[in-house]
């Protein structure tokens, strides 16, 4: 899968799955909406309940900005399955410019944050690797 196509699929998937580490070197991986811009990956935690206000993912950002998300499309029809992998550096933020443009973007693609916008951390996931497969065989 080309880089172009990579970036198609993803940026139409509606769910993918974050990866971080612990410090300890154990993985975490929690479900994020998302939406990505050039070669930039955003997701907002936003108003949903959440057990803590202290987000394991935000912690281990801090402590390890290196980062994974995974998106993937599976249909019974497997001509159809596609899977996207980035990776790169991720930083968070609380207020500012770059969390104003994120919540857009994500408001922009969730019509759930429209009336109500999500006003939590952002992580800014600046993509430095892309990988994808599909199962469509090219030029169909």
């Amino acid at each position: 899968m080309v880089i172009d196509e990579a970036r198609l699929c993803l940026t139409s998937a509606r769910v993918a799955t974050l990866a971080t580490a612990r410090s300890s070197g154990e993985i975490d991986l929690v479900p994020i909406t998302f939406a990505v811009a050039g070669n930039q990956l955003v997701s907002v935690v936003d108003h949903k309940p959440k057990t803590t206000p202290h987000l394991r993912r935000l912690e281990n950002i801090t402590g390890n900005p290196r980062v994974t998300v995974l998106a993937h499309s599976y249909e019974e029809e497997w001509n159809r399955l596609w899977w996207v992998r980035v990776r790169g550096t991720a930083r968070t933020t609380a207020s500012g410019p770059d969390h104003r443009d994120a919540v857009r973007l994500m408001v922009d693609k969730y019509p759930q944050l429209v009336d109500t916008p999500p006003t939590g951390p952002v992580i800014i996931l600046e993509i430095d690797e892309w990988l994808g497969w599909t199962a469509r065989q090219s030029g169909s």
